[in-house]
């Protein structure tokens, strides 16, 4: 995956003008002994690479290259999405730029503050290391800027600066494949425009050779005249045909570059890992890739197409007013400075200004997003005047963003319209004057009027795209945003193949953290294959997230997680989830048939496969109960079925991609106990002779299981069979008697309620 830095290596971002990389064996010697290390696992594409960094004494060194110390070098830590950046700097910019997993995280924290010492040293304002405290942050313990209370680590992102006008240049990553194309389009649009400017140049001699001599009493000239409205009417034709053949090609263009980048943008949407998804609005991505991706297509298709012609135009305009008077043609030119300082002036507020809009427009997308999945909660709660004012509040806020900047706007283009019109006035009186003075004719004045009204319309016109301009940048930029993220499980540089799974699972000293907030700590488990392990704990004991690490949904910050002894951040994760069967405890089904959403892991299968796979499942019963059985649509998120049905179609789905490690999260949770035994045998076809990790909420459920796995507070806590647990008296039996106490006291609560209904019988 390219990086977003465009000068960043592992090895290469030094300078050779400003230090000299050498050999680290050459330098390795005397007093340059070792000062921390800080073990690297990414290359510059975020690729699985191991290597080591090393402070010495007097360089940072890598492998075979070494950057020497110097006064003023800073070493800056942060991270982004799961992944650790240290940047070398100096005074003159960047020096090079390295890369890590947070599982490295506590050892670049010291590597950074054995460099800051070090560095100090050479400076002369600190003694030997250590007789200086270090000042460092109270949550990450990252080492703080000596000017700044801030922690570059932790804090947050500082506010992005407005889209700049050159983010539209990036999409010439999607425009090359069309390069030709649009160079057909440019040399039509060359020659449209020349067309164009043909009409007024003859007006010359119909004014000064037939008008005006007819005026004066001489005879029209019937083919001079007829030959010149030729040239008028085939000029006109001819840039018609121009415009039209350039119109449509540049259309076609645009409409092209426009879908290769919503698919571009989704793809890559696709490949990003869940901790993005958590930070963002659907509605918001929904209208990105969606408007923001239309009003790109818009801008490239009519506007840009627009204003090169503008450009064309005022361009070739000027050369014929200088060729035809120049003094008149300065004249001309005397609004362009006033214009070109307004349109300055007021970009910078659109700019802004179509950044906010973006954002509000997000927040009336994300109000519906929410209301009309969850339509049947809205209901429910009787909360139709509460989502109808919340949307209300969103699109009120977005009617004042946008009257705001239209106060800008409305302001603006009178305004340039007014300028134009003076510039004509100044001309149509610099020009009787020179026409008094005969220094020109009245022909060469009626051309020079004519072109005049062109140029400043065209001119007038540019300046209106100044707002399609800055609409277009804004919305580049939030597409670019998606496509500049990188994922925090990345693919490996040389996968391991994965051709045959056994299932066993081995988690080594495992430790995962969310932002600053450790949520598993130093977890060692060996799963056999074939073994059915449940994990158990109190809510927030870290049961999901070790399933997240499972799957690689998330990567480990510190150990490693092994499956048939191989470490997952090795394989390939599309190779690695092949073999992994998740049925959830709210299952999700898509708006298609149920044997689409039965075959989704194996979109090839036969129908033989997917009745068998709902058989095994208990659910080819009430599948044929329905109108189109197999082929029936179960709704939006599968709304027209039942809960345990969905989950008895999660389960057939699991079962048909024949997977050798299964995870069964909470899987029957959210059912009733008729249900849950009809799930409960499909699971027990679903478990045979597969590595199965479960989470269940009655700890009944789990009494199949080889062993229970106890989790408090991201660390396991006891390991074992039911039994042996429950004989410990431990965490295990402490959950289990308060479970039981809970299931004994709503029994009891509902035959106290039932109890004056049996006297009454």
């Amino acid at each position: 995956m390219p990086s977003r830095f465009p000068a960043e290596s592992s090895a290469s971002g030094a300078d050779p003008a400003r230090d000299a990389l050498r050999p680290a064996s050459t330098r390795l010697g005397g007093d340059d002994s070792a000062v921390a290390a800080l073990p690297l696992d990414l290359d510059s594409h975020l690729h699985f690479r191991p290597r080591t960094l090393l402070l010495t004494r007097q360089s940072l060194v890598e492998g075979e290259q070494a950057w020497p110390l110097a006064a003023g070098m800073a070493l800056r830590l942060s991270d982004h999405a799961g992944v650790g950046t240290l940047e070398l700097l100096d005074a003159n910019g960047r020096l090079a730029v390295w890369r890590f997993t947070l599982g490295a995280q506590n050892q670049a924290v010291r590597l950074v503050e054995a460099f800051q010492r070090t560095v100090a040293q050479l400076d002369g304002t600190q003694g030997p290391a250590g007789d200086t405290p270090e000042r460092t942050c109270a949550q990450c313990h990252a080492p703080l800027p000596p000017d700044s209370d801030a922690c570059p680590a932790c804090a947050p992102e500082a506010a992005q600066p407005p889209p700049s006008t050159w983010v539209l240049l990036r999409l010439w990553r999607f425009a090359r494949p069309y390069r030709w194309s649009l160079l057909a389009g440019f040399a039509l649009t060359l020659a449209s425009t020349a067309a164009a400017l043909v009409p007024p140049y003859l007006t010359i001699p119909l004014m000064d050779r037939v008008l005006i001599p007819f005026q004066n009493g001489e005879r029209i000239d019937t083919g001079l005249v007829l030959a010149l409205l030729g040239g008028l009417l085939g000029s006109a034709l001819l840039a018609w045909g121009l415009g039209w053949a350039r119109t449509w090609l540049l259309a076609l263009v645009s409409e092209r570059i426009s879908s290769d980048l919503r698919t571009a943008t989704f793809d890559h949407l696709l490949r990003l890992s869940l901790d993005y998804f958590g930070s963002k609005r659907t509605g918001d991505l929904i209208a990105r890739i969606g408007s923001e991706t239309d009003r790109i297509s818009v801008f490239l298709s009519l506007h840009a197409l627009d204003f090169v012609t503008d450009v064309l135009m005022i361009g070739m305009t000027a050369v014929i007013l200088f060729s035809i008077n120049p003094w008149l043609a300065l004249v001309t030119l005397l609004p362009l400075p006033f214009i070109g300082w307004l349109i300055h002036l007021v970009r910078d507020r659109l700019r802004t200004g179509f950044e906010k809009i973006d954002r509000v427009w997000g927040e009336v997308t994300n109000v519906l997003a929410d209301t009309i999945p969850g339509i049947r909660v809205v209901k429910a709660f009787a909360q139709e005047g509460r989502e109808a004012r919340r949307f209300r509040q969103a699109n009120e806020h977005n009617l004042a963003v946008n009257d705001r900047l239209n106060k800008t706007w409305s302001l603006f283009t009178p305004t340039v319209t007014l300028l134009t019109e003076f510039g004509l006035l100044v001309v149509w009186a610099f020009g009787i004057w020179l026409v008094s003075q005969n220094e020109i004719t009245v022909g060469v004045l009626t051309a020079f009027i004519a072109y005049i009204g062109r140029f400043y319309g065209r001119l007038d016109s540019m300046s209106r795209i100044v707002s399609v301009t800055q609409k277009a940048a804004s919305g580049a930029k939030r597409i670019f945003d998606i496509l500049d993220h990188v994922s925090n499980v990345p693919e490996p540089a040389q996968p391991v193949p994965l051709p045959r799974v056994e299932g066993g699972l081995r988690m080594e000293g495992v430790s995962f953290r969310y932002g600053s907030r450790t949520v598993i700590r130093d977890l060692n488990l060996e799963i056999h294959p074939g073994e059915m392990i449940g994990l158990v704990g109190h809510s927030g004991s870290g049961k999901s997230t070790l399933v997240n690490l499972l799957c690689r949904f998330y990567d480990v910050s510190e150990g490693a997680i092994r499956v048939d002894g191989i470490d997952i951040r090795r394989v390939g994760v599309a190779d690695f989830r092949r073999h992994i069967g998740l049925v959830l405890q709210e299952p999700f089904l898509f708006f298609d048939t149920i044997a689409e959403n039965i075959a989704y892991g194996k979109p090839g299968a036969t129908r033989t496969e997917i009745v068998a796979a709902a058989r095994a499942a208990h659910a080819h019963e009430f599948i044929l109960r329905l109108p189109q059985g197999y082929d029936s649509l179960v709704g939006e998120r599968g709304q027209g079925l039942s809960g345990g049905e969905r989950q008895r179609i999660s389960i057939a789905r699991a079962l048909l991609i024949d997977p050798r490690i299964l995870i069964l999260d909470e899987a029957t949770s959210s059912v009733d106990t008729e249900t849950e035994k009809e799930i409960q045998k499909a699971l027990d076809n679903l478990v045979q002779g597969r590595t199965t990790i479960a989470i269940a909420h009655r700890l009944s459920t789990l009494r199949k299981a080889d062993r229970l796995v106890v989790m408090d507070r991201g660390e396991v806590v006891e390991i074992g069979p039911h039994d042996e647990l429950m004989a410990l008296r431990g965490a295990y039996w402490r959950l289990y008697e308060a479970q039981a106490r809970k299931e004994q006291e709503a029994a009891a609560l509902l035959d106290n309620d039932a109890t004056p209904e049996d006297d009454d019988a």
